[in-house]
């Protein structure tokens, strides 16, 4: 009975939240932990489209009144989460190097990719204490092992501070029942992605195919050949999160397609 408990990936009764669970690696992860049982909570600065399976909350995570608002609504409502996906995050700033970045470049790219998961958590994490359970899950980038300085200096940065937060907070919650772990997804196949390989086509003058090339060149190649599914991704976060991952806590996910030409 008890290896059956441990191996379970079920999550019914459980509450999630999925921070920018629109579209992209948010929606597939907010969609594979509906499938799994859980009532999933999305939130992003904009209502998505068409009809959705999950309760949707606005909330602009840079902004510490959204913040506010948003854990409000949830705890009068659900009385707090089980489950927290800090997904929200992207790169926002120019490539070029050190020279192009601005401070407010800087700024704009640590308050999207660090500070709006480390804001979220302190006013989530009280209630996931208090029960003596609780799993929060970053998502990172592989770009914060290994950062382009032409292209992404801003966004590594940010996510690499992220990955040692999340580390950190980790150990400090192992003793009360919270786990935290790290999933840092290689190029994956969503909007975003496919729109940075197209501005990066148009600036270099080149095809897509040839923009994509000289990317995953950059970075060593992907040794599987092609871009991951943001249902992929979700498939490893539903894992983490369920009863079968419960021994697991503070280790930062690579899901690369072996791209990262380091052993960590």
């Amino acid at each position: 009975m008890e290896n059956t408990q441990k191996n379970d990936t079920s999550l019914e009764g459980k509450i999630a939240l999925v921070t920018g669970g629109t579209k992209g690696i948010g929606k597939a992860i907010a969609d594979r932990l509906t499938e799994a049982g859980a009532t999933v909570i999305v939130s992003a600065r904009n209502q998505p489209e068409g009809n959705s399976a999950h309760q949707f909350i606005a909330a602009d995570l840079t902004s510490p009144e959204d913040v506010t608002k948003l854990t409000q609504e949830i705890n009068d409502q659900f009385g707090g989460i089980d489950i927290l996906i800090n997904n929200v995050g992207g790169l926002t700033t120019p490539g070029g190097g050190f020279s192009t970045l601005t401070d407010e470049h800087w700024e704009n790219e640590l308050q999207l990719n660090l500070l709006s998961a480390i804001r979220l958590d302190r006013v989530l994490l009280p209630k996931m204490i208090e029960k003596k359970n609780g799993v929060i899950i970053h998502i990172s980038s592989v770009a914060g092992k290994q950062s382009l300085w032409n292209l992404n200096m801003a966004y590594a940065v940010s996510k690499a501070a992220l990955n040692l937060y999340s580390k950190t907070l980790a150990t400090e919650l192992a003793s009360q029942g919270v786990r935290v772990l790290t999933v840092s997804p290689g190029a994956t196949k969503t909007p975003p992605m496919e729109k940075f390989v197209e501005d990066y086509a148009t600036s270099a003058g080149i095809t897509v195919e040839e923009a994509f090339q000289q990317l995953m060149h950059q970075t060593g190649g992907i040794p599987m050949g092609r871009m991951a599914e943001p249902t992929e991704v979700a498939s490893l976060v539903h894992f983490l999160v369920s009863p079968a991952a419960a021994y697991l806590t503070g280790t930062n996910y690579a899901i690369d397609g072996g791209s990262l030409p380091v052993v960590s």
